[in-house]
């Protein structure tokens, strides 16, 4: 990676809105729970597929009893992202309160209510960006989300640019 300088220290506040920290929940939670609805949809697609074969089979009955756990499995883990993300939108709201990012050529530094963290540029492996949050992956787990709607729009491509120059993001 190569060393990109910023040149411009990007501060700006965290509303304490109720809603935001359910947000922040459901962007980490759909990157860490992807695989499972990957899985189950591989699960039920097999399990359905065994069910469809098995009734042509002389012992397609001990093939139905294998499959229909697949099918149930498979279903069960599909739906188990989108109710985590519902559990963590319900939680989230009691924890909405004021917080800053502080971002220079260094690190990315966040404060929230009484609380404070820091990530160091040198540890982020990648960022990927959804539509409202740069979601930063340390190693291969995401870390934290820097939220470019909070962002004026020239410190948003301030640092776009920055990430891009450092490897993090792919260049326009």
């Amino acid at each position: 990676m190569g060393h990109y300088r910023l040149g411009v220290h990007i501060r700006f506040d965290v509303p304490a809105d109720p809603a935001y920290p359910g947000r922040v929940a459901d962007a980490l939670s759909r990157v860490r729970l992807r695989k499972y609805e990957l899985i189950g949809a591989v699960l039920a697609a097999v399990g359905a597929i065994g069910l469809a074969v098995s009734g042509g089979l002389a012992w397609g009955d001990k093939l139905s009893l294998l499959c229909m756990p697949l099918v149930v499995g498979g279903l069960l883990s599909m739906l188990y992202p989108p109710w985590v993300r519902w559990r963590a939108r319900r939680r989230s709201g009691r924890y909405a309160v004021e917080g800053a990012y502080d971002i220079t050529d260094d690190n990315i530094m966040m404060r929230s209510g009484s609380e404070s963290g820091g990530i160091a540029w040198d540890g982020v492996a990648r960022v990927k960006a959804t539509p409202e949050f740069w979601i930063v992956y340390v190693g291969r787990m995401p870390a934290t989300v820097i939220p470019r709607r909070l962002m004026s729009a020239e410190d948003a491509e301030t640092l776009r640019a920055y990430m891009a120059g450092r490897g993090l993001l792919p260049p326009r």
